[in-house]
């Protein structure tokens, strides 16, 4: 055997390996995803994750995690909101893990898509009622945000636009052939 290629067929297996465990961590200390201002952890991201895949869960369509939809809620709270709403975010986020804990025993990662889901209907059933004096505002803030920039993510994303809707420039297609009808002469 040529001596190169067993030295560098060597580096290879021994390069892989020095780089394999960093491949097989859960994430739950580290986050995925690193964002200038805020300051997420692993859990904090999964959480975000699995309230957007609640929103929008996987059907015989894509869902939010397949879209990578957590990703731009996280950009787009790191990039278009300000120092108070990324703080509210941050707070929200905290407050609404603190509810769940609080209600069901364990975290919002740690539930049953069943759960998820009669959860975020309970936070938009309190919001809309009037009479419901909220004393979880910043939860309720932090569902709304995601779930609003979730579907704005959705509706806005590659999928979307080549596959469930077919989006043509203004003013449209021309169509020599439309039929007119003639006026009544005066």
């Amino acid at each position: 055997m040529n001596r190169r290629i067993a030295i560098r067929n060597m580096a290879l297996i021994l390069g892989s390996a020095a780089v394999l465990p960093s491949c097989l961590h859960d994430n739950k200390g580290k986050p995925v995803v690193e964002l200038k201002y805020l300051k997420l952890n692993g859990e904090q991201e999964n959480l975000v994750s699995n309230l957007a895949e609640t929103i929008l869960p996987k059907t015989n369509t894509p869902g939010a995690k397949d879209l990578g939809i957590n990703l731009f809620v996280f950009k787009m709270i790191d990039d278009c909101f300000d120092q108070k709403g990324q703080d509210e975010f941050m707070a929200g986020l905290k407050e609404f893990g603190d509810v769940v804990d609080k209600k069901y025993g364990k975290s919002f990662n740690e539930l049953t898509a069943a759960e998820r889901t009669a959860f975020a209907n309970d936070i938009e059933k309190q919001s809309k009622d009037p009479n419901n004096k909220d004393k979880d505002a910043k939860a309720t803030g932090f569902y709304w945000t995601v779930k609003g920039q979730t579907v704005f993510g959705y509706t806005t994303s590659k999928y979307f636009m080549t596959e469930q809707i077919i989006y043509e420039l203004v003013p449209g297609r021309y169509n020599a052939m439309f039929p007119v009808k003639k006026k009544a002469a005066v």
